[in-house]
């Protein structure tokens, strides 16, 4: 594996407080593997070099752009927490910790790169967003010997993002880490949990944390909504041609869960009216809860300014062999057998449990038409 040697810490640029800008880091990363001498998927999807594709050719679709005309970032820079000044309270952000290293990025920035290539406790992670379908999801990169790196392919499938490899340039789900088309086909990659959460409460937990930066190496209205109205649940999503499982409107959100093969969507506003759902999943104790202050991304002509949606988190309950119950108080979540508060990011901030860290399940904050075409046999979980 060859490591890119860069600076870890003090400023990447020296005339940074000069400038009015906070000061940027840079963090060790993880060179990726060389380019391939193998067909491309992203040039010819249908070469007879290629293993039976997992979806239908003609289900991918040009979603606009040419490849990466969405341009990912491939060399992040970061910010301290404490030293952002361009998010508001209730911007979304991306949480993503591993090994104890835990970044932000804001939902501000990767509405217009939908990708980062970057390393995290020294594993090398793309972090992905797709608007379309309101879903964020990281993946690690390392595949058997290989360290790969993403672009944006142009295309969607279930209106979803479809990603390309730079190594092999086979086709990726954005949803399901999945290579469909290509060299790789058939191969997933390793899903690292992805909360979705408003900034004050991650600043708040993580005041020396790591917030990716708006210096990314291009010019975008950063803060501007480019899909205003777009999660209006009376509208259809762009480009889908799939069934909609008729229970629920094709933008109704849903905090979608996948473990083992097992599948189970929480209707957001059951969760907004309740708080906690407690549920087994795959004979794991799993929470889902939603902490309020964290604006839609997809509503308003600004990010800051759509409508109160809510910061979801979902966790295994077993803490030792104790298996936790949880209620909702001001400021986060109390559990009943240990009285502990717990923030939205699955940390117990007071009590005798007071910095325990509940194991994050994967999760994705996302729309049920697109959860209801990749997991067809979800469960549901709602009101009724």
């Amino acid at each position: 594996m060859i490591v890119v040697a860069m600076i870890a810490t003090g400023c990447a640029r020296g005339d940074d407080s000069d400038n009015g800008r906070p000061p940027e880091r840079v963090v060790d990363q993880v060179g990726s593997s060389a380019e391939e001498e193998v067909a491309s998927a992203l040039a010819d999807p249908g070469s007879d070099a290629f293993p039976d594709p997992l979806v239908p050719l003609a289900e991918i679709r040009s979603g606009g752009p040419p490849p990466d005309g969405i341009p990912p970032i491939d060399e992040p820079r970061f910010v301290t927490a404490r030293d952002v000044d361009f998010l508001a309270d209730r911007e979304p952000v991306l949480a993503v910790a591993v090994e104890g290293d835990v970044r932000a990025y804001p939902v501000q920035i990767m509405t217009w790169h939908e990708i980062v290539n970057d390393t995290i406790g020294g594993v090398p992670v793309t972090v992905s967003y797709c608007p379309l379908c309101n879903s964020a999801i990281a993946y690690d990169r390392r595949l058997g010997d290989r360290v790969l790196d993403f672009g944006t392919s142009g295309m969607l499938y279930n209106s979803a993002l479809v990603m390309y490899d730079r190594q092999t340039e086979s086709l990726w789900s954005h949803f399901t880490g999945e290579a469909i088309v290509g060299h790789l086909t058939g191969s997933t990659l390793d899903v690292i949990p992805v909360q979705t959460v408003a900034w004050s409460d991650w600043r708040a937990a993580h005041p020396d944390g790591l917030v990716l930066s708006r210096d990314t190496g291009f010019t975008r209205d950063y803060g501007r909504n480019p899909y205003p109205g777009y999660d209006d649940v009376e509208t259809q999503p762009f480009l889908f041609d799939g069934e909609v499982d008729g229970r629920y409107a094709a933008k109704t959100r849903v905090v979608g869960i996948e473990r083992d093969g097992a599948a189970v969507a929480v209707v957001l506003d059951h969760l907004r009216d309740v708080f906690v759902v407690e549920t087994d999943l795959a004979g794991v104790p799993v929470v889902a809860w939603l902490r309020p202050g964290a604006a839609s991304a997809l509503e308003g002509e600004a990010v800051d300014e759509g409508r109160d949606v809510g910061a979801t988190g979902v966790f295994d309950r077993r803490v030792g062999d104790r298996i936790l119950s949880f209620t909702r108080v001001s400021g986060g979540f109390r559990d009943d057998e240990t009285g502990s508060t717990w923030n939205v990011l699955g940390t117990a901030v007071d009590g005798p449990l007071l910095g325990t860290q509940l194991d994050p399940v994967a999760h994705v904050d996302t729309f049920w038409f697109a959860w209801g075409a990749f997991l067809p046999d979800t469960a549901v979980i709602d009101a009724g």
